[in-house]
């Protein structure tokens, strides 16, 4: 965006005069929200102005709540509060444990898969986004420099080099570990598997947020368990009151938490929840199960702590992966165990021996020297910029009833509408356009709940057809309603 020099009105000092021009292209929608402003220096340059000008120019808007300052980043556009939707409220899921149904969760994921659909129903990573020509290049140098190695067995616990890479990255998230703490599994899933097949014998029930991921009612439906799902609050997460009750009643054996920009409402526990979480469960002696996988996807100033960081009897199960920041088909995850490791490690030895060393070994070169923190930079920035306009696409097509989630990091959004709206018919009726989302039911145990809510992914980069595409939602959504 280039802009002309400006003359200085008699009626208005020149730093206003900026803000008002900035601050109509943000009204008009050149900028839109989510967008990057011209840096400071930039702008200077372009309007032949001093630098304490424009960074009065940015301040004015700052406190007009039209732009937002990220560190060591610059500033960006965001919603005004008077443009934004309401935010659903906690949820209310039914206070007593079921069994779990996924039989519809399997008809819409393979639905999802259909490549000639515009994805906004799975929550899946841009791969345009991801570091691929760099980790294409250190697979064939792991090939080259391992001939051997790469084609054997490894140990179940995983590569010892990718071990101590993965611990050193676990400190930005409040975690010390050593190396020999962590299993490398197969991806986040199949470290939840593991955890949760370590910790319970078929009956036994486990705590959930609700709405919660559906690959976790999997899993649990796979080794015969039973769900109790808790209300959670769209911003700051699961009830710990609800929970306590449940512990003291001795309703459940396990809880299982996304601890960071949750899947799919997107909260995250300030760090004294996380802490009185911990203490509650060391309390009564359960153990806890986290999924950190989008906890380097945060939008502020720095990485949220893992409810692990807290974690001072080693009741806590960590599990994360790269496949929302560098490569969902390279399957590579980890589970920290705690005092459960020698379980999970005997569970993915018997399961599948090891996770292939090729994969490993790459992630470890890219760790170590692959300018991870500055791909992660640009990835939260973009996905940021993504959410922002996914937002606005919400108050710009849908019914004015609608309330969205306002995550500060991830890549999903949780859209509530008015009751009696069948987010399933929506569903079908988007699929008539090449069209996915994933109806709200799908995230609850029994299947039975969430009927007018739905998840959408906003990791895709935005362009006219991602537009057109929420048009059309929009639409749709529309001719649902009175």
């Amino acid at each position: 965006m280039n802009l002309t020099p400006i003359a200085l009105h008699p009626q208005q000092v020149l730093y206003e005069q900026v803000a008002e021009r900035l601050q109509a292209l943000i009204h008009d929608r050149t900028l839109q929200p989510g967008d990057r402003l011209p840096s400071v220096r930039k702008l200077r340059e372009q309007l032949s102005i001093s630098t304490s000008t424009v960074l009065e120019a940015y301040r004015l808007l700052e406190d007009r709540g039209l732009i937002l300052a990220r560190p060591q980043s610059g500033y960006y556009v965001k919603a005004t509060a008077l443009s934004l939707p309401q935010e659903p409220t906690v949820t209310q899921p039914p206070r007593h444990a079921c069994a779990i149904d996924i039989s519809l969760a399997f008809q819409v994921m393979n639905a999802m898969r259909d490549r000639q659909l515009i994805q906004l129903g799975a929550a899946i990573p841009a791969l345009d986004l991801m570091p691929l020509a760099k980790l294409n290049r250190l697979t064939g140098k792991v090939l080259r420099d391992n001939p051997t190695l790469s084609h054997g067995y490894g140990s179940p616990l995983g590569c010892d080099v990718l071990q101590a890479e993965l611990a050193k990255r676990m400190l930005d998230a409040g975690c010390s570990l050593s190396p020999e703490q962590l299993v490398i599994t197969n991806g986040t899933n199949e470290a939840i598997y593991f955890a949760l097949q370590a910790l319970t014998q078929p009956g036994d029930t486990i705590a959930i947020e609700s709405p919660t991921y559906f690959a976790m009612l999997e899993a649990m439906k796979a080794l015969q368990l039973k769900a109790l799902a808790l209300p959670t609050h769209p911003r700051t997460g699961l009830s710990l009151e609800h929970l306590e009750t449940a512990l003291q009643q001795k309703q459940v054996q396990a809880c299982l938490v996304v601890s960071n920009f949750s899947n799919p409402l997107g909260s995250c526990m300030d760090d004294v929840k996380k802490k009185s979480l911990v203490a509650l469960l060391n309390y009564y002696d359960i153990p806890l199960i986290e999924d950190d996988v989008y906890g380097e996807l945060y939008f502020g100033g720095t990485r949220p702590k893992a409810i692990k960081a807290f974690d001072t009897e080693q009741r806590v199960l960590y599990c994360s992966s790269v496949s929302k920041i560098l490569s969902p088909g390279l399957r590579v995850g980890w589970c920290a165990g705690g005092r459960y490791h020698r379980r999970v490690s005997q569970m993915k030895s018997i399961v599948n021996q090891c996770t292939a060393t090729p994969n490993q070994l790459t992630v470890a070169a890219f760790l170590a020297h692959g300018g991870c923190d500055r791909h992660l930079r640009h990835l939260r920035q973009a996905y940021h910029q993504q959410m922002n306009r996914m937002i606005q696409a919400v108050c710009d097509y849908f019914p004015p009833e609608t309330c969205v989630t306002r995550p500060q990091g991830g890549h999903v959004l949780w859209l509530e509408m008015p009751a009696g709206f069948d987010a399933l018919a929506l569903y079908h009726a988007a699929l008539s356009h090449n069209i996915s989302i994933a109806p709200g039911i799908i995230f609850s145990p029994s299947g039975r709940y969430y009927q007018n809510c739905f998840r959408l992914n906003t990791a895709l980069p935005w362009s006219p057809a991602l537009d057109q595409a929420m048009a059309t939602l929009g639409q749709l959504a529309k001719n649902q309603l009175p």
